[in-house]
C-alpha cells in the first residue's frame, strides 16, 4: 500500500517526471496522461471529464477501465498522488506540482506591491508546460502559462534592472525572446537593461538585431516605441 505521506514531485515544466522521495519513478504513458491532466488543471476533476478528454476516441466503457489501470498503477508508486473519489480525482496535497509555483512565481511578479521582491531563481519560467506533448487538452492552458511566464520574465527583467542587476536582467529578458522572438517588449527590457549599465553601442546593436529580424520574418519595422529607446531622449 502508498504510504501517503511521503512527498512526491511532479514536474510538467519541460520534461515530465515524477519522483519520490527524491527518485524518479518510471510511469507508462496511460498514468503518465493522467498525472499531467490533472497537475496541468488542478483541483478536482470529474471522472467523466478526465476519461472524456484522455481516452474520448474509445468507447466509454473501454475509456473507464483505462481510466482504472491508470489509477492502478498509480496506486503502486511508494507515495499516495491521486486522491480517487467515486466521481472525482484530483491531486493529493502532498505532491508539489512545478506548475504550481510557477504560476505563484510569475504572479508575484507582476504584482506591483511587490515589486521589490527578487526570487533566486527564474527556471521555472524559462520552459513551456510539456512541449513535446501533442494533446488537445493541453494546448489552451500551455499557452496561458507561456504567456503568463514572459510577462513575468518581463517584469524580472525590468525589476533587476531597476535594482542594478543588469547581468541578470539582460539573462532573464533573453529568456523571455527565446520563448518569442518577435516579441518587442520582450527586446525592451532587453535594450532598457543595456541602456541602465552604460552600454548604449550594446543596445544600438541588439535594436539592430530586432530591426533585421522583424525584417526578415513579418517585412515590417519596429515600433515607435522602440525605437525612441535609442533617441537622445529615450536614452537619457
Amino acid at each position: 500500500m502508498a504510504a501517503v505521506n511521503q512527498m512526491a514531485d511532479l514536474h510538467v515544466i519541460g520534461a515530465f517526471e515524477v519522483l519520490v522521495a527524491g527518485v524518479p519513478v518510471a510511469l507508462p504513458a496511460g498514468p503518465r496522461r493522467l498525472l499531467a491532466y490533472l497537475a496541468v488543471n488542478g483541483g478536482a476533476q470529474r471522472r467523466d471529464a478526465v476519461t472524456g478528454q484522455l481516452w474520448g476516441w474509445v468507447p466509454q466503457a473501454q475509456a473507464r477501465a483505462r481510466l482504472r489501470t491508470a489509477l492502478w498503477r498509480i496506486g503502486q508508486l511508494p507515495a499516495g498522488l491521486v486522491r480517487s473519489g467515486r466521481d472525482e480525482l484530483q491531486l493529493r496535497p502532498s505532491v508539489r506540482v512545478d506548475l504550481a509555483e510557477s504560476a505563484g512565481l510569475a504572479r508575484g511578479l507582476l504584482d506591483p506591491s511587490g515589486r521589490d521582491r527578487l526570487p533566486d531563481s527564474a527556471d521555472l519560467l524559462t520552459d513551456d508546460i510539456l512541449p513535446g506533448w501533442d494533446e488537445d487538452w493541453l494546448q489552451l492552458e500551455r499557452e496561458r502559462h507561456r504567456q503568463l511566464r514572459i510577462h513575468a520574465l518581463e517584469a524580472l527583467s525590468r525589476r533587476l534592472t531597476a535594482a542594478g542587476r543588469f547581468g541578470a536582467a539582460i539573462d532573464v529578458a533573453y529568456r523571455a525572446i527565446a520563448a518569442e522572438p518577435l516579441r518587442e517588449s520582450a527586446w525592451c527590457a532587453l535594450i532598457r537593461a543595456h541602456l541602465a549599465e552604460g552600454n548604449r553601442s550594446v543596445a544600438s546593436h541588439q535594436l539592430g538585431e530586432y530591426r533585421r529580424l522583424l525584417a526578415d520574418e513579418l517585412g515590417v519595422d519596429p515600433s515607435e516605441t522602440i525605437e525612441a529607446l535609442l533617441s537622445p531622449a529615450g536614452g537619457a
